[in-house]
C-alpha cells in the first residue's frame, strides 16, 4: 500500500502575534506540501489580513470539521479549520484577552482531532501566557494543556536545533526549586523518554548525555554538596541497568560542544537555562520545541508571539517551517 502523507493540524496561536504571518510564510514552500497534509487550525479572516503583512497571494480556503478526510490539499491554498473566535479588527500586537481565548481553543480542537486521528501531528504557532491568563486559561504554557487534555502526568520539553537535541529533567521553576526538584527518578524517567523519543524515530540505540548540576559536574565533591551522586547518579544507573544507553553526570560546560560535534545524539539538562542557552546559541529561528511523553506528537517554535513586530512581515518563518519537518518525521506512519 503506498504511504499517505501525514496531516499536520497547525495552530494559529495568538491571533494578535506573529502566528499568522509564520504560517503564511511557510505554506508557500511547496516544500511543505510535499512532506504532508497542512490544516490550519484557527480564524481564516486573520490568515486573510495577514496575506498583506506578508505580501502573499496564497488563497485561504475555509473547511468544516466534517470535511476533514475528504480534502484534496493543493500547493497554493492555505486550508483552515475556521473556528471563527476573534474579531476582523483585532488589534496587532497587544494582550488580548480575546485572542488567548482563541488561542487555548484552537488547540483544544487540535488535540481532540489528534485523538480523533483525524490529523497525525499537532504543529504549534506561539501564544501569549499573559493573554492566556486574560481569556480565563490558568496555565504557564501549551505544554501544561496538551498535558491536561490528555491526561498525561509523566512528560519533558525537548529542544531540537542542528546537531543538537536537548531534553530538560526541570523547566520553567526558578534555580533554586529546580534543584530541589531534581531526583533520581524523575532524571531516570527522563533518561527513557529520550530513549523512547529518538527510537521512535528511528535512531537505534540512542546516545544520551546527561548533564550534572554542578560545574564540572561536581568533581567528586569539590563542588556542591552532593547533589550529583544523590540526585543524577542513581537514575543513570537504572537507565543503564535497563539497557539504555545513558552516559553520566557529565560538565555540561564541554557536553553540548561535544554533542554538536556527533558524541552523543541528545543531551539531558538538569534546568531551564542549562538546555535552552546551548540551543539558542545556535539560532533561534533553527531551535523546534517538543514536547515528548504525550499520547499524541506535538512540536512548536522555539519563539514567542513577538508583538514588537507583529504584522511588519518581517518576522523569519524558519522555526516554524523546521517544527513542521520535524512534526511529519515523529508522526506515526499510516497506510
Amino acid at each position: 500500500m503506498n504511504q499517505k502523507k501525514p496531516v499536520i493540524g497547525i495552530t494559529m496561536g495568538d491571533g494578535a502575534g506573529v502566528g499568522p504571518e509564520i504560517i503564511l510564510k511557510s505554506l508557500k514552500n511547496r516544500e511543505i506540501y510535499d512532506l504532508c497534509d497542512p490544516l490550519v487550525i484557527g480564524d481564516s479572516k486573520i490568515l486573510d489580513r495577514a496575506k498583506s503583512y506578508v505580501n502573499s497571494d496564497l488563497k485561504v480556503q475555509t473547511v468544516t470539521e466534517d470535511q476533514l478526510g475528504q480534502i484534496a490539499y493543493e500547493f497554493g491554498t492555505v486550508y483552515c479549520l475556521d473556528l471563527d473566535l476573534l474579531s476582523a479588527d483585532l488589534p496587532l500586537g497587544q494582550v488580548s484577552a480575546e485572542a488567548g481565548h482563541a488561542a487555548f481553543e484552537y488547540l483544544a480542537k487540535a488535540i481532540d482531532l489528534a485523538k480523533k486521528q483525524q490529523i497525525d501531528a499537532i504543529c504549534t504557532a506561539p501564544l501569549n501566557k499573559e493573554a492566556l491568563h486574560k481569556g480565563g486559561h490558568q496555565y504557564p504554557g501549551h505544554t501544561e494543556i496538551l498535558a491536561d487534555l490528555t491526561d498525561t502526568s509523566e512528560f519533558s520539553m525537548m529542544l531540537s536545533a542542528p546537531n543538537l537535541k536537548v531534553i530538560h529533567v526541570t523547566t520553567h521553576v526558578g534555580l533554586i526549586d529546580a534543584v530541589k526538584m531534581i531526583n533520581p527518578e524523575r532524571v531516570y524517567r527522563v533518561i527513557q523518554l529520550a530513549h523512547e523519543t529518538l527510537t521512535k524515530s528511528g535512531i537505534e540505540n540512542p546516545r544520551i548525555a546527561v548533564c550534572g548540576i554542578n560545574p564540572h559536574a561536581g568533581e567528586n565533591g569539590l563542588f556542591g554538596y552532593g547533589e550529583e551522586e544523590e540526585k543524577v547518579v542513581p537514575g543513570v544507573k537504572k537507565a543503564q541497568e535497563e539497557g539504555i544507553n545513558a552516559v553520566g553526570p557529565l560538565p555540561a560546560d564541554t557536553l553540548f560542544f561535544r554533542t554538536v560535534r556527533g558524541d552523543f545524539d541528545i543531551v539531558v539538562a538538569m534546568y531551564h537555562d542549562q538546555g535552552h542557552g546551548p540551543v539558542k546559541v545556535l539560532g533561534l529561528d533553527a531551535g523546534v520545541n517538543i514536547t515528548v511523553g504525550l499520547p499524541i506528537i506535538r512540536t512548536s517554535v522555539d519563539h514567542g508571539t513577538a508583538f514588537d513586530i507583529a504584522g511588519k512581515g518581517i518576522v523569519e518563518e524558519k522555526s516554524m517551517m523546521e517544527a513542521i519537518r520535524q512534526a511529519v518525521e515523529l508522526a506515526p506512519k499510516r497506510k
